[in-house]
């Protein structure tokens, strides 16, 4: 399959062509070539790595003065699977997915799983075709030039950064439930725990539902050793 309209989208081209396709290749396309084709999951674990370090490399860069766990949460709001699905469409690569046909039928070119993990694969397929420098490169391309300005958002979205967390065990799931409102509806105050696998972890209360929800999440966070 040629893939030069791909490749003139990411600004590289592949000496290995082989890296490119086998990272555009998902589980249920390889599954249906088992004999010729291998999927991109291999791929994705190493780009969820080069990722990170690419990332964490330029946050300690660039933001000298901010303390580990600041980083760390600019960091999750840039590599979790919101984020890649939104750079993804950037060089539209929905499109160049390969897919079995019962993934294809079930709209599986749209779902944002599958395209973070065929973004991280293509990291590293970039990476092990051109080296650690063509890999930083293409990454940055995506990191958003107002990321200074947007830094405060980041910091405070404490539920992205619980997901991020969360999200490394597929098994793990969050939930936020409503325990308590109180107050005439001019001035509510609101409860909200966050439960992981049924276990409170963190307990938060607010002027409105998503208020309390951050706050629930804030103190799961802290409990967990990242401070604010």
């Amino acid at each position: 399959m040629d893939f030069s309209a791909f490749e003139k989208l990411i600004g590289y081209t592949f000496k290995n062509k082989e890296l490119l396709h086998e990272a555009l290749s998902h589980s249920s396309y390889a599954n249906e070539h088992k004999h010729s084709r291998n999927s991109n999951e291999r791929l994705e674990f190493l780009g969820d790595s080069v990722l990170s370090i690419v990332v964490s490399e330029h946050l300690f860069s660039h933001f000298k003065h901010l303390p580990e766990g600041d980083l760390t949460k600019i960091r999750a709001s840039l590599v979790c699977e919101k984020a890649l699905y939104e750079f993804s469409h950037k060089i539209e690569l929905g499109k160049f997915i390969l897919l079995g046909k019962g993934e294809e039928n079930s709209g599986g070119r749209e779902r944002p799983s599958i395209i973070a993990d065929a973004f991280e694969a293509v990291i590293a397929a970039i990476f092990l075709d051109g080296g650690m420098e063509a890999a930083r490169e293409y990454v940055l391309g995506f990191i958003p030039d107002n990321l200074d300005r947007n830094r405060s958002k980041a910091l405070n979205d404490y539920k992205t950064v619980l997901q991020e967390i969360i999200q490394r065990n597929p098994e793990e799931k969050v939930e936020y439930v409503l325990k308590d409102q109180s107050g005439p509806d001019h001035n509510r105050v609101f409860v909200v725990q966050v439960m992981l696998n049924s276990n409170v972890i963190g307990t938060g209360e607010g002027r409105s539902k998503k208020q309390a929800e951050q706050m629930a999440a804030k103190e799961a966070l802290e409990l967990m050793g990242y401070k604010n």
